[in-house]
């Protein structure tokens, strides 16, 4: 059997089995909660591996590696940076929001976050449009890492390839909802995990071990490759450091992957999920750092053109061609599947958290999905961008307008409507001011200042309030 055509036939296989998810929880999707957060009935393997997954995808697999290729070993510093973000978030925000989200009867992050009161409305569409805005971009970089690898492989045009890729999604994500999105990244997550210690073991066998691979990169690597801050030295040097571990201050605020904590059904079940969640990331993020490096050593320059593919090229040099196809096809239906919980969040941001069409709520909500599904698909076609920057920027974006709040209210803090108005403004805001002057996927400030000035602002008004709170009881016992 040919390499294409063993990619090819798993695809097929695999594109059916989600299918058939779909069609499966299609029956267990009867609510806009269920479609939206599963009827919080999450066990510990789907709730970890799904917010895992929903994490990470073309970033994780592509973008890791393609940068532990062109970066050398200055890429350290996203591993702490993620699975700093991984701890944080299953040991201190998860059980939390659960609480939190049971007891406001939230059903997803933006109910958390606009609260009560006459600001309730305006921060609710607030958080609609930093989350629609961003994730369209965020999407249409994971339909554009698919797109693409599937034209290189079936020499198709990458336009058919995407609209092929977005129309399995599309149809599992409508059908059934949270549950069908959930399992299937289960799925994609337990596949990802399989790579990521098959590809890079393989590697280090062929290279000979660590130690040989660490000789041979030495020899191979230019001086600022070598560099642990890219050959920048004294402040450049540690706004550089600062500016990569800023990366997993985003990991809080993601709507997809958070919304995955309020959804476990109970307190045991989070729990198992936390270790679970803690085990995947150290072995997804380290594996694919691995892939990069063994790429530099393996693959000659000509055959590793375009970072973000190292990954698929390796694979096809190491591997025979029905394994490297079930590799490859593993990948590739990995990091389509992840747009499913952005696009799930997307489609509740429009329907659910700004109230439009309450009187059908469940068939808005699938409407919004599809718009928010085509928006992204034509930015893929026609606005292509770096996938590793794109998403970076999207993640920075989110962790900064959503984190901060999400922190200060997760610590059993009020904070009026007007503050969290402002912290919410405040970390997307900045954000996008110093995306678009900066330019750099490793500015400090696009991704420290956002987030601190928000959390400022949130703490803040949390204080305000326990004044005003104390004020009026001692007024009152007078």
């Amino acid at each position: 059997m040919s390499h294409t055509s063993a990619i090819l036939i798993t695809l097929i296989v695999y594109k059916l089995l989600l299918l058939g998810i779909g069609f499966w929880a299609s029956k267990r999707t009867q609510s806009a909660e269920d479609f939206f957060i599963g009827g919080k009935g999450l066990g510990p393997w789907v709730s970890a591996i799904s917010a895992c997954a929903s994490a990470s995808s073309a970033w994780s697999l592509l973008g890791m590696s393609g940068a532990a290729w062109a970066m050398g070993l200055s890429v350290v510093w996203l591993f702490p940076a993620v699975i700093g973000g991984y701890l944080f978030n299953w040991l201190y925000l998860a059980p939390r929001l659960r609480h939190l989200g049971n007891q406001t009867g939230a059903i997803s992050v933006t109910d958390l976050l606009s609260g009560k009161g006459h600001w309730k409305m305006p921060i609710a569409v607030l958080c609609s449009f930093a989350i629609v805005f961003s994730f369209a971009f965020y999407i249409a970089s994971q339909l554009q890492a698919a797109g693409t690898t599937f034209a290189s492989t079936f020499e198709m045009p990458a336009s058919e390839a995407i609209i092929l890729g977005t129309g399995i999604i599309l149809i599992y994500t409508l059908l059934g909802g949270f549950w069908a999105v959930a399992v299937t990244d289960t799925l994609q997550g337990l596949l990802m995990a399989a790579v990521a210690v098959a590809l890079p073991a393989t590697a280090l066998w062929v290279i000979g071990g660590p130690v040989a691979l660490f000789e041979q990169l030495s020899q191979l690597l230019t001086p600022e490759q070598l560099s642990l801050t890219g050959g920048r030295t004294g402040d450049l040097a540690l706004a550089f450091v600062v500016g990569m571990l800023a990366v997993g201050l985003g990991n809080p605020g993601q709507p997809h992957v958070v919304n995955r904590f309020m959804a476990v059904r109970d307190e045991k079940s989070l729990r198992q999920a936390s270790i679970i969640g803690l085990i995947w990331p150290v072995i997804v993020y380290g594996g694919m750092m691995v892939v990069g490096w063994c790429a530099r050593v393996l693959l000659p320059p000509e055959l590793a053109t375009g970072n973000e593919g190292v990954l698929f090229v390796l694979t096809q040099q190491l591997f025979a061609p029905v394994l490297a196809g079930i590799v490859v096809a593993a990948s590739l239906s990995a990091i389509m599947s992840t747009a499913d919980s952005q696009l799930l969040s997307a489609g509740s941001a429009l329907s659910h958290d700004i109230g439009l069409g309450k009187q059908h709520a469940l068939l808005i909500s699938r409407l919004t999905v599809a718009v928010m599904c085509l928006v992204s698909m034509l930015l893929a076609i026609y606005a292509p961008a770096a996938i590793f920057s794109r998403v970076l920027f999207a993640w920075a974006a989110l962790g900064s307008a959503f984190g901060p709040l999400l922190i200060v209210l997760a610590s059993g803090r009020s904070v009026p409507g007007l503050w969290r108005f402002a912290a919410v403004a405040a970390g997307f805001g900045l954000t996008l001011i110093f995306n678009w002057f900066t330019q750099s996927t490793s500015s400090w400030l696009e991704r420290l200042i956002p987030f601190v000035v928000a959390l400022l602002l949130a703490y803040m008004g949390s204080v305000l309030a326990k004044r005003a709170t104390a004020v009026s009881e001692l007024a009152h016992e007078s």
